[in-house]
């Protein structure tokens, strides 16, 4: 078995996914990249690599022995590390979100089509396992037309906004909480195979925080529209006080709905959910509760290796397929736009009072 060459830059966003990698039998971890020399010494020990496939500047690491990259640095930087990759002539696996502009994300679109290279990003949200299973219901027909879902990702990190031993802004600062949206988006349009082609938005304002910069906002709101004419409600917040923090999933058909829970029960973020079918159940018995795990329960030990679940053991895998058969990745670059752009435009939107606009289409 040929072995696939992975380097690996910003180590501390992406300790799980670089777990991930190393379990696969076929990938080798053969260079590293990362500001922080302690952290790029430990994990350049845990690999035994040598000094000089540790790297603290992007184009040196560049010139290193790679097949492919992963990146997992601050956002602001995706686009311009993504295309320096794919220029290189390496594969990318990229965290999200893709970029932090519309002329950024068309930048690597026309680069990945140009280069020819495998892009795929990184949403390991929709390889949960109940996203999984949902999936399935939804492609029997079970649930009917989906015509409205919703999401909700709430998550408090203000530490990661704002340094709490020295006060120093962090890269998160000035990231509006909807532009950050592809956890929920993720796996909403794939289980409705669907994308978006309006959106607008609103926010609350900053009352926890009044005097701090744009990833202070206590709460943003993305409405959205599918091009096959369903809709789609979207709640994000970085500083709303909600512990544990929580991601929140729940769908409509013309048949039913499935949610999962709020609370976590058991595993990482795994909860109790419901389901109800109409032509399965009964409206007096109503929705039957149903399990809502991250983790599959089949999956080799080794998938556990990873961080989120079994999530990026899977991830991690249908990437490695797309470089072996040269073909399109589940979240290639057109559909990493699909989970990235409509966040920015609902952003932009809420900038603007709450107008519609309309979300480009890289297809």
């Amino acid at each position: 078995m040929t072995k696939l060459r992975a380097g690996f830059v910003g180590l501390r966003r992406g300790g799980g996914l670089v777990r991930s990698l190393a379990s696969h039998p076929q990938v080798e971890i053969t260079a590293l990249c990362d500001l922080d020399t302690d952290s790029l010494g430990k994990m350049g020990q845990d690999f035994n690599l040598p000094d000089e496939r540790l790297y603290t500047n992007y184009d040196d690491f560049l010139s290193a022995p790679i097949d492919f990259v992963v990146i997992a640095t601050p956002i602001e930087h995706h686009a311009t590390q993504t295309i320096a990759a794919l220029e290189s002539g390496r594969h990318v696996l990229c965290e999200q979100t893709a970029a932090y502009s519309i002329a950024d994300c068309e930048r690597i679109v026309n680069t990945v089509r140009k280069t020819g290279k495998v892009y795929m990003m990184a949403e390991n949200y929709c390889y949960f396992h109940y996203i999984r299973e949902w999936q399935s219901i939804i492609q029997q027909g079970r649930l009917g037309k989906i015509f409205h879902a919703e999401g909700e990702y709430i998550h408090e990190i203000r530490k990661l906004l704002i340094d709490p031993e020295t006060g120093q802004h962090r890269w998160r600062y000035t990231r509006a909480p909807i532009w950050y949206c592809a956890h929920c988006l993720g796996p909403l349009l794939t289980l409705m195979d669907d994308r978006i082609i309006k959106a607008t938005g609103v926010h609350s304002g900053k009352n926890i925080f009044p005097n701090e910069g744009l990833g202070f906002l206590d709460m943003e709101v993305g409405l959205f529209q599918t091009e096959k004419g369903s809709t789609i409600k979207i709640l994000r917040s970085q500083v709303a006080p909600r512990h544990p923090e929580m991601v929140w999933y729940s769908l409509y058909g013309t048949k039913g709905f499935v949610e999962n829970g709020r609370h976590r029960t058991h595993g990482y973020g795994s909860t109790e959910g419901y389901l109800y079918l109409e032509d399965e159940m009964t409206e007096q018995e109503g929705a039957k509760k149903i399990d809502c795990p991250t983790s599959d329960p089949n999956a080799p030990e080794e998938a556990r290796k990873g961080g989120h679940g079994t999530s990026e053991f899977f991830m991690v895998r249908d990437f490695i397929d797309s470089i072996n058969q040269n073909s399109k990745p589940p979240i290639d670059v057109v559909r990493a736009m699909d989970f990235t752009i409509p966040g920015l435009v609902a952003h932009e939107a809420a900038m603007q009072g709450g107008t519609w606009l309309d979300v480009p289409n890289f297809a």
